[in-house]
């Protein structure tokens, strides 16, 4: 009989910055305040005819850099940095292990996202390979751990082509320090609910037409205005204020 979330043998070992020695411990006793400052589990690995691609995204909700190691683990971290329910984004942030049925399994997800309610623990995986037996299995064990804690597991496939392209767009407008703060509040206070993308970018006659643009583009990112992502943006879009 399989075990369940509650009767796993779990432990957990995380990495802290400037510390040689692991955090070993229950998995029910370690903290989100732990998890939240711990370094990546894996470091780079590059290697000719490699077949992951690695690198490092620049995160607005972070304020620094978080690593990848796919592109499609890159589009998720796009995904997290433009929720604005995500406060704090951790790349592996841990190695979980497992005594089932007498043998150890360990896991290191792929990010843990500290949001305004509930914990999120995230594996990326191409469809084609969630699917697989071995990798399967060991999706269901880590999402019993999780859970077991009250939090969320998610296992992210490949998202819709065309939301993914606009919020890609977006986050070219992510890094605040790059506009104008009476610009933005301008724009923020203007009556823009209802109006299409090309209205609003002409909506400043005392502005450059790059530069409404590129701001309003901006709030778009900080989700002050609203569009319908699953339809490709374009001067036709049109802008809700989000409530």
């Amino acid at each position: 009989m399989a075990a369940t979330s509650n009767d796993l043998p779990l432990s957990v070992r995380v990495r802290l910055p400037g510390q040689a020695d692991e955090v070993v411990s229950p998995w029910s006793a370690i903290s989100t305040g732990t998890l939240g400052v711990a370094v990546p589990w894996r470091t780079f690995r590059f290697y000719q005819g490699q077949n992951h691609y690695s690198g490092s995204f620049w995160s607005a909700t972070v304020g620094d850099l978080v690593l990848y190691e796919s592109r499609l683990e890159l589009a998720r971290l796009l995904f997290a940095d433009f929720d604005p329910s995500v406060r704090h984004i951790v790349a592996q942030p841990f190695l979980l292990h497992a005594d089932i049925e007498g043998r150890v399994r360990r896991h290191v997800p792929d990010y843990l996202l500290l949001t305004d309610s509930t914990p999120v623990v995230v594996d990326v995986k191409p469809s084609r390979r969630a699917t697989a037996p071995t990798v399967a299995r060991t999706l269901v064990w880590t999402r019993r751990a999780v859970e077991s804690r009250g939090w969320r597991y998610e296992v992210w496939t490949e998202p819709a082509a065309v939301e993914l392209a606009n919020v890609r767009l977006l986050a070219g407008y992510r890094r605040p320090w790059l506009f104008g703060q009476a610009v933005v509040d301008e724009l923020r206070t203007a009556d823009l609910n209802g109006v299409t993308l090309g209205e609003a970018f002409r909506v400043l006659p005392t502005q450059a037409p790059d530069v409404a643009r590129a701001v309003v583009l901006h709030l778009l990112w900080r989700q002050h205005f609203r569009v319908d992502l699953s339809r490709p943006l374009g001067a036709t879009t049109v802008l809700r204020v989000a409530s």
